[in-house]
């Protein structure tokens, strides 16, 4: 947001105006992604993500709908309206109503369990299926199915719906797409790191497939209750009440913690150097007594 300000009694906020097309238009368009195309997508989604990460917020709405690709291919992404601070988030906390896309969030989301970072990696891994196969690997008209599915449900692998998917990049997907958040890459950032490394060690091997010619002269961002009604399964974000397992699952979002090494490495020097103090003290100590008596 670049200022804000009021106008006859209106409010009104300054954003960057981004052209382009929204992600889900575009696989809708072209269907399937070529694996070079799809990647180089993928990991802006990554650093777009990871710079949030670091900065102490889960976006908790990760999907293509709310993601924009200029006509020079950098994308954007947008909507931070369910964000979540890491600061506010209790690893304990239980919700019956949960905000999110059912088709996108992850399994803790759905069950209405505390999101993390590695909630916004599954989304990824989602959006990276879906551009790199053509398909979503869970499909229902209903929520508490697609819920279900989510909690329960094992992907087809993507290298079996889309040949041209190296077997190794299908697996990188299937982590990420991992029931327990500690399965998967932790933070954005890493996922990114994970699939940057294999596009340059594969480089040769992933072939460049082109894309419908007409999508680079996209001009005009669709509105985002028109990119809701265009899709014909539930997409668009909102509250709903999630069904409880029969059992209490314990809460397995709970971070490991960030250890700063450098001052626990300061501290434990003061504390060898005052614990080597202490014998020439004791020294100093008992000469001055033996000599004043």
């Amino acid at each position: 947001m670049h200022d804000f300000g009021v106008d006859h009694g209106r409010l009104y906020i300054v954003m960057e105006y981004v052209p382009g097309q929204d992600l889900k238009s575009i696989i809708k368009d072209i269907k399937r992604f070529s694996i070079k195309e799809g990647l180089d997508l993928i990991i802006q989604i990554c650093m777009g993500l990871g710079y949030a990460h670091r900065a102490g917020l889960v976006h908790c709405d990760v999907k293509p709908h709310n993601m924009i690709v200029t006509p020079e291919q950098r994308l954007k992404i947008t909507d931070f309206g369910i964000a979540r601070a890491l600061s506010t988030i209790n690893p304990h906390e239980h919700a019956d109503i949960v905000w999110g896309s059912p088709q996108y969030f992850s399994p803790e989301q759905a069950s209405g369990m505390a999101p993390s970072p590695a909630s916004d990696v599954y989304s990824i891994g989602i959006i990276a299926y879906e551009m790199l196969t053509g398909q979503l690997p869970f499909i229902s008209n209903d929520i508490n199915e697609l819920v279900r599915m989510h909690r329960e449900q094992q992907p087809i692998p993507p290298h079996h719906l889309n040949p041209a998917i190296p077997e190794e990049l299908g697996l990188i997907i299937l982590k990420v797409l991992s029931k327990e958040p500690s399965a998967r890459y932790r933070t954005a950032d890493q996922l990114g790191r994970i699939f940057s490394s294999f596009a340059e060690q594969n480089a040769g091997k992933i072939q460049s497939q082109p894309v419908d010619p007409n999508l680079s002269n996209t001009t005009v961002i669709l509105p985002k209750a028109d990119n809701s009604k265009s899709n014909n399964r539930v997409s668009v974000t909102q509250p709903h009440r999630v069904n409880k397992p029969s059992q209490a699952q314990p809460s397995t979002q709970q971070e490991l913690p960030n250890f700063d090494w450098g001052t626990i490495g300061l501290g434990l020097l003061t504390l060898l150097v005052a614990g080597g103090l202490i014998p020439f003290w004791l020294y100093v100590w008992f000469t001055v007594s033996s000599y004043f008596h």
